[in-house]
């Protein structure tokens, strides 16, 4: 692949903070950034150096779009199939629209990893109540109804407990396309965010400890407290997925660690993670700047952590009772604060996140809490 060189243009199709954190690490290269979404004012557009305001479904502006940049990629995997065509005809799409089809829908996901051989939780194609029902006695119970199509942060799910349970659950799904999955019992959650070049060069940036509240990522830790054994084997599963879809760019494979030191995919995001937002300041190279380099062929960063982290999410909760106390949050000197420009905050609404950097991830935990409850 011939290697796209700073000062060319790079189309984002997306706008929030994934794509504001990719447009920092780009134009601090020499990259020119343009970014397309519905909105105005976005968190990516503010540090772009075009914002183009256009519905996905505008094919039209799409094709403009992509005609004016060297190649596209994505700051989230909901883009419509129509739109991935349309902006490939004009310019290189990384990672390929094939790989968001299969990421962005829970049964073609689970479907590939399951064809693939790799552990995933035990699940049934729903589309009816009655379906439901005979699903639930398949599995057993509880069980986790969730849409097929564009869910995140706990949305689109209903855990089910009892047969009492088949209607509301159905009702949550608004009667759509779903996924029944067999409750799992874990002991804690990881995540392994990865890059992969288009000459098949791969780099990780470990196991990552994820805590959750209300289905939201709240806390993530790097490194993750699991023995060594775990962290290798989270690895190899990631690189089997990133090697089997061809990836170009970067892709989070999120698990779950069972009680019995087993691990289960949970899903996928082919792009930057959440959980991987401890790498602007903790590694010699960020999951953003790792993402560039791939999409743009040139030779990947060292992943390299030079110090443990700890991240804490800032939802729009935090603003209930008026401005957070910035001043005292960041009174703490290990703590960086982000935070992502949205000019609204709403309850669940990812507005920014705390890192904190330390010679252990416990104190750096222990400093990010003091932080984020000094807001």
């Amino acid at each position: 692949m011939k290697p796209i060189l700073p000062g060319s243009a790079i189309g984002v199709l997306g706008s929030g903070q994934l794509g504001r954190m990719f447009a920092i690490a780009a134009r601090r290269m020499g990259y020119r950034v343009h970014t397309l979404s519905p909105d105005e004012d976005t968190p990516t557009g503010q540090v772009a150096d075009l914002e183009v305001n256009a519905p996905y479904e505008d094919l039209d502006a799409i094709a403009k779009f992509a005609s004016a940049v060297s190649v596209v990629t994505f700051e989230f995997e909901n883009v419509p199939a129509d739109t991935v065509a349309a902006a490939e005809r004009c310019a290189p799409v990384r990672p390929a629209g094939h790989i968001l089809h299969t990421t962005q829908h829970r049964l073609r996901e689970k479907t590939f990893l399951q064809s693939a051989g790799l552990p995933i939780t035990p699940f049934r194609r729903v589309a009816s109540l009655d379906v439901l029902a005979k699903a639930a006695s398949e599995i057993g119970l509880p069980a986790i109804l969730k849409t097929a199509d564009f869910g995140y942060d706990g949305k689109g799910q209903h855990r089910i407990t009892t047969p009492v349970d088949f209607r509301a659950a159905w009702e949550t799904v608004s009667h759509a396309e779903s996924v029944l999955e067999a409750f799992v019992d874990f002991d804690r959650e990881i995540s392994v965010v990865a890059a992969r070049s288009a000459e098949g060069a791969f780099i990780h940036y470990g196991a990552i400890e994820n805590q959750h509240r209300n289905g939201i990522l709240h806390i993530s830790l790097a490194p993750a407290r699991v023995p060594d054994s775990i962290t290798r084997a989270a690895v190899d599963i990631t690189r089997t997925v990133l090697e089997t879809l061809d990836v170009v760019g970067v892709l989070c494979v999120e698990f779950f660690v069972t009680k019995d030191g087993r691990l289960l995919i949970n899903e996928l995001a082919p792009r930057p993670h959440n959980s991987g937002h401890f790498t602007f300041d903790a590694s010699v190279t960020s999951q953003f700047e790792q993402q560039l380099r791939a999409v743009c062929g040139l030779p990947l960063g060292s992943p390299a952590q030079l110090s443990p982290a700890a991240m804490i999410n800032l939802l729009g909760d935090q603003w209930a009772q008026g401005e957070p106390n910035w001043a005292a949050a960041t009174a703490i000197p290990n703590v960086k604060l982000h935070l992502y420009g949205k000019l609204a905050p709403r309850p669940g609404r990812k507005m920014g996140h705390l890192t904190a950097l330390a010679p252990t991830v416990e104190q750096a935990l222990a400093d990010a809490t003091r932080s984020f409850q000094a807001l």
